[in-house]
């Protein structure tokens, strides 16, 4: 059975799916998505959480090359930092801005 949209988890109203230690953010079927990948964890009490994550945004455009797709990429201290970022670069990316 195929999941559907509706039943994904949401971040500021678009689709977050997580397979392993990566992320990806927003609408596969729009002109790009954020990929967001934990680079490093660390302990607090008994959770794990993510440290070092990196975020990228890429295009869906299968025609370019792997390299070319990277639109924009940095690495933030932290999740809702990279989820943050990552929000408002595919925003402005998606709006033509």
């Amino acid at each position: 059975m195929a999941t559907k949209k509706k039943d994904l988890p949401t971040f500021r109203g678009k689709p977050l799916v997580r397979s392993g230690n990566v992320l990806y953010y927003g609408n596969p079927a729009d002109s790009c998505i954020a990929m967001l990948q934990v680079l490093t964890n660390k302990e607090w009490k008994d959770i794990t959480l993510a440290d070092r994550v990196s975020v990228q945004i890429l295009s869906t455009d299968e025609s370019l090359h792997t390299s070319r797709r990277i639109l924009k990429r940095t690495e933030k201290n932290g999740l809702y930092p990279a989820l943050n970022i990552a929000s408002i670069w595919l925003e402005r990316t998606l709006s033509g801005k």
